[in-house]
């Protein structure tokens, strides 16, 4: 085995490891979302070997970086792609650039420092170390003598109880009195919940809430 043959695949292996890293044990923990598991790790493996090709070719590595630049703006024509989707699949499109041009160069300590750096960042990022997540949910809300600024425990109270989630705070918006009731966006921590009680509600207890939930890492 030559050794241009021995470093690309070196290189390939080590760009695929940290992407198995990325993918199974940073992205795959946080979401159970596994339709892009595909798209991630097929498009990192052969960015690695077109620019691992075009470098021991001797040709220029612009063109490695302009088929990289198509590959980035690529967008799924079926359905849009959540930002954080996107986000992983910018930084699998950009890791085999790296690894690329980085390998044949010797530089190990630079390469092995980069690669960790990057999984690092992810993984506090998953973690949320230092950060806050809020997810928001829109609530249609019948009961609006709660809403007077003087009674916002209550209806915090009453919101926590009714959907189970741990609202943090709410503010109101479109107040409509023809119909007694009122938007008002709960803002909630996404990975907890407060307990729901077992017993069944009263005949004449309120409907239950109406709402929309939206939540951005």
């Amino acid at each position: 085995m030559t050794t241009d043959l021995l470093t690309l695949a070196q290189g390939a292996a080590l760009n695929l490891l940290v992407a198995l890293v990325i993918v199974r044990f940073i992205y795959g923990r946080g979401s159970q979302e596994k339709r892009y598991v595909f798209a991630f790790l097929a498009l990192n493996t052969v960015i690695y070997f077109v620019l691992g090709l075009l470098t021991s070719v001797e040709l220029s590595i612009g063109a490695g970086f302009g088929l990289f630049a198509i590959f980035s703006v690529l967008r799924y024509r079926t359905e849009e792609t959540p930002i954080r989707e996107m986000t992983y699949l910018f930084v699998l499109l950009a890791l085999p650039v790296m690894n690329a041009v980085l390998m044949p160069t010797g530089a190990l300590s630079q390469l092995l420092l980069a690669n960790g750096v990057v999984v690092a960042v992810l993984f506090a990022l998953e973690q949320g170390w230092g950060f806050r997540f809020e997810a928001s949910s829109q609530v249609i809300y019948e009961r609006i003598e709660l809403i007077q600024p003087g009674r916002y425990e209550e209806l915090l109270a009453d919101l926590r109880a009714r959907t189970g989630l741990s609202a943090t705070r709410a503010t109101v918006g479109r107040i409509d009195f023809l119909r007694d009731s009122a938007e008002v966006t709960l803002f909630y921590d996404p990975g907890a919940r407060t307990a729901l009680p077992a017993r069944q509600p009263a005949p004449d207890s309120p409907p239950p809430l109406q709402y929309e939930t939206a939540c951005e890492r």
